[in-house]
């Protein structure tokens, strides 16, 4: 007779949920001692940002994605993970890369902020590129394995 699972896990993993657990509390609770309304409201306006305005846009691309490629969904993701990561970099480092916070990242780092525009591009290219060439590698490999066609 097989004995019954214990549900939750193993000890060690029970452990590690309870350390994670309260290590977010400390850090919510240090967040929120200088300023709770304004990182309160800071929360609640990036979820409605979020929720109303981004995921709407980013759904209707993807719909345009699915819909475009047709027949060929197998490539979807090919252009889903490297649209996807480029929009996340675009999305932390938007306020370097616009150069909205020029004046202020150069009195605090010393640096120059140029190049940031010019970086995520490079990237953006690098990550397609990358996921072009991977796509062109299994469609190679696809028609190798293929057998010619008998008439």
């Amino acid at each position: 007779m097989r004995r019954p699972r214990f549900p939750a896990g193993s000890p060690f993993q029970l452990l590690l949920l309870a350390c994670s657990f309260a290590l977010a509390g400390y850090a919510g609770v240090r967040l929120l001692a200088g300023d709770w309304w304004g990182v309160t409201l800071w929360f609640v306006g990036a979820a409605l940002l979020h929720d109303l305005v981004l995921l709407p846009l980013y759904a209707a691309a993807d719909r345009a994605l699915v819909r475009g490629l047709g027949a060929r969904r197998e490539w979807v993701p090919y252009v889903r993970v490297p649209a996807a990561l480029s929009g996340l970099l675009l999305l932390v480092w938007f306020p370097l890369i616009s150069g909205m916070v020029e004046r202020r990242y150069r009195s605090a780092t010393g640096l120059p902020p140029d190049g940031f525009l010019a970086r995520w591009l490079l990237i953006t290219a690098v990550l397609f590129g990358c996921s072009a060439l991977l796509l062109a590698l299994r469609l190679r490999r696809a028609t190798k394995r293929r057998p010619p066609a008998v008439h």
